[in-house]
């Protein structure tokens, strides 16, 4: 059982109370295993969300997307909680594959580790290290001791600083010493200085937030700054032509990876300069030169005028934009926003408000005790005067410190309170038309500074694009759906002598909408039929409709199994439709305890004897259809004595990547026969539960099973319906 003591994290107590515990600890565990950066993450308390508590190395600014993360988020810091186990992440090449969002804000090459902090029964937080881009792509057994014993007893003192009632607090992050302004001083003598004067190239030093420290005189004169205005400040901030996050960036790789990096850039009106960064643990060494041609270059200069860009900004952007090309449907989106942007901006709960028909909808929402303070507002007229609405109807953001600032512009709100202090409202706009808003409910009062809520709305901007997504997938989904229920039989028909069940699963990929099918038949001699259309998609589900109805009126109309096969073979041909299908056809005869089978290139089904014994029957059969319009289908009669189990299937039953054809029907055919004494239902859902093939779901997935019994009044046949996800199987109605 995992637990999590009250009180473990304050986020206003910026200073540690006595010894700083998780810096001291944090240091060691970096200099252990000669890692360059870190941090300590803290369980927030009743609230599964992680807080950075103290950061080293590098400025917190890299982590700001990450400074508060859900406990589900997939990140590093996250799992290594989750699964109670160090996660290692290589390189970069690793990062990309295996957390994509991180890698979008930080594409470049460096190593992490991250621990869990935990006992036995308590887990505390997490640590994450980081190392440059050279470091080995797998982790020694030294090292991954080292970080897992530190761990272990930083755990210990937090449940006995617990103990004694002095929770752990966020403390003061490990940076190197700010730049010094002494040109002697940095450099060690004044002759060193005059000698570094001297050259014909600019060089300055940077400390980790990317200050300048130092600059000589060529330097000053290459940028167009005096050094006395370059001294103190960010290079990219003080100089115009160089405010672009691309050569932030570059500072940020450099660090990162501790790796030599360079650019060039445009110094107005037209002459580059080359910049080359060499980096430390403490900061950066930068050569400035004119570089050589690059007429070739395409970069144009940054406009003036336009201000600083801020890191927290491009990276909380880039890890949402990252994040939302994952979310399908709108409750990924709101499960998202949840897990991602709520933690980041230290909002408690949310809403995600969306309009249909002249009225509001709620879409979804997190955090709320009671949810029908929320759900009162689902079918309000978009004319109520709600902050909701007039954020969905205007497209302009509004903020609400408090509750004062709240209801003095909405006064019916004080009547309807939802236990909060503070809300975001965020218009989700796409292409000028509003398609909702998300709403940020904070539980105390909140400042909104103007560069939060210019974050904030840029975020609704790619949230609203994700929305829109989502609800056109979703209404492809349920259209998908209702087609598929209405192609498929509703239930089985109940035949003498036969009992029946069917499970049909679509294919997880694409619209989830395919051409499998299968159907029973009652006529005076009564037929089974299951087909698999090619493709996933509506044309193949329209085309399977049409093999299906067209299987019910040959059978009907009293033709023979081979007649039905060969006429249904031949109309395919005639819609030119250019798709083939596989199918299977049964003629029953109850009475006489057989079955004639018509076979044009479909998978052959199984038949489990009395006795349990399963044969796979290799019948006669012909090409796939919609082939050769001459293609003739022989037929294959087989006994099906009382107690005979017959399995129809299609192939994404037991076609999956990496297994052998032949392996998969054996085993399919194993599980029949020991389960084949069950309930028909039971043995359905255990061939299904147990087919690799079906787990995976690259194809559809149909069964159809027919056993015989005597047939008599007491004796009825069953029926069964189809099995269609997320509702799980349909029972049978009583017969």
């Amino acid at each position: 059982m995992v637990g999590v003591s009250d009180g473990q994290l304050s986020r206003q107590a910026q200073t540690p109370v006595g010894r700083p515990m998780l810096s001291l600890a944090l240091a060691a565990m970096m200099d252990a295993v000669h890692a360059h950066s870190g941090a300590v993450y803290l369980l927030t308390p009743d609230e599964p969300v992680l807080e950075m508590a103290v950061m080293a190395g590098l400025p917190r600014a890299f982590a700001a997307p990450w400074e508060r993360v859900g406990l589900s988020a997939p990140i590093p810091v996250a799992e290594a909680v989750r699964e109670r186990r160090l996660i290692w992440v290589g390189g970069e090449e690793d990062m990309a594959r295996r957390y994509p969002r991180i890698a979008v804000v930080l594409p470049y090459p460096f190593a992490l580790a991250a621990v869990p902090v935990a006992t036995g029964s308590t887990v505390y937080g997490s640590v994450f290290v980081t190392w440059p881009g050279s470091h080995p792509p797998v982790l020694s057994d030294r090292d991954r001791e080292q970080l897992t014993s530190a761990c272990a007893r930083l755990a210990v003192r937090l449940e006995r600083a617990m103990e004694e009632r002095r929770p752990a607090r966020a403390e003061p992050d490990l940076l190197a010493t700010g730049p010094a302004r002494s040109v002697a001083g940095t450099l060690g003598t004044v002759e060193a200085a005059r000698m570094v004067a001297r050259l014909p190239y600019g060089l300055c030093s940077l400390d980790l937030h990317g200050r300048v420290g130092f600059a000589n005189t060529a330097a000053g004169e290459l940028l167009g700054m005096s050094v006395s205005g370059l001294l103190g400040t960010q290079l990219w901030a003080a100089v115009p032509w160089l405010n672009d996050p691309v050569y932030e960036d570059r500072y940020r790789a450099a660090l990162l990876s501790q790796q030599v990096t360079s650019f060039v850039a445009l110094r107005p009106p037209g002459e580059w300069l080359s910049f080359r960064m060499y980096p430390n643990t403490t900061g950066l060494s930068v050569r400035i030169s004119r570089a050589r041609a690059v007429t070739e270059l395409g970069r144009t200069a940054p406009r003036a005028g336009e201000g600083p860009s801020r890191l927290v900004s491009i990276s909380q952007v880039l890890s949402l934009a990252g994040a939302l090309t994952e979310a399908v449907g709108v409750e990924d989106v709101v499960q998202l926003i949840a897990d991602e942007v709520a933690p980041a901006g230290g909002s408690q709960a949310l809403v995600v408000l969306g309009s249909r028909g002249g009225r509001l909808h709620v879409l979804g929402h997190r955090g709320y005790p009671d949810p029908q303070v929320v759900e009162r507002f689902d079918g309000m007229a978009l004319t109520e005067p709600t902050p909701g609405t007039a954020a969905l109807t205007s497209g302009v953001p509004a903020f609400f410190d408090s509750r004062q600032d709240l209801e003095r512009l909405y006064p019916s709100r004080n009547a309807t309170p939802d236990g909060f202090a503070a809300w975001a409202y965020l218009p989700l706009v796409v292409s000028g038309r509003p398609v909702g808003t998300c709403v940020l409910a904070y539980a105390e009062p909140h400042v909104f500074p103007a560069d939060e809520r210019a974050v904030l709305t840029s975020l609704g901007g790619l949230i609203a694009q994700a929305l829109e997504r989502a609800l056109l997938y979703d209404a492809k989904h349920q259209l998908a759906h209702g087609l598929q229920a209405a192609l498929l039989p509703h239930s089985l028909p109940s035949l003498p002598g036969i009992e029946a069940a069917a499970r049909y699963l679509p294919a997880t990929q694409g619209m989830e909408i395919g051409g499998d099918f299968y159907d029973l038949v009652t006529t005076e001699g009564p037929a089974a039929v299951i087909g698999d259309v090619q493709g996933h998609n509506v044309t193949a589900a329209g085309l399977m409709g049409q093999i299906r109805t067209a299987v019910r009126a040959y059978t009907t109309v009293g033709q023979a199994p081979e007649e039905v096969m060969r006429s249904t073979n031949r109309l395919l041909i005639d819609l030119g439709v250019e798709l083939f299908a596989s199918c299977l056809y049964l003629r029953l005869d109850p009475a006489r305890g057989t079955a004639v089978m018509a076979r044009a290139g479909h998978p052959p089904p199984l038949l489990r004897r009395p006795d349990g014994r399963v044969r796979v029957l290799d019948l006669a059969g012909g090409p796939l259809l919609g082939i050769d319009a001459d293609a003739t289908y022989p037929t294959t009669e087989v006994s099906l004595a009382p107690g005979s189990v017959l399995a129809l299937y299609t192939d994404g039953l037991i076609e999956s990547p990496g297994v052998d054809i032949e392996d998969a029907l054996a085993e399919l055919g194993q599980r029949l026969a020991e389960a084949g004494d069950l309930p028909l239902e039971e043995i359905a859902d255990e061939l299904v539960r147990h087919s690799a093939a079906a787990r995976e779901r690259i194809d559809d997935v149909a069964l159809l099973l027919l056993r015989a019994r005597e047939p008599g009044p007491d004796r009825p046949g069953t029926q069964g319906g189809p099995a269609l996800p997320p509702e799980g199987r349909t029972d049978p109605p009583p017969t």
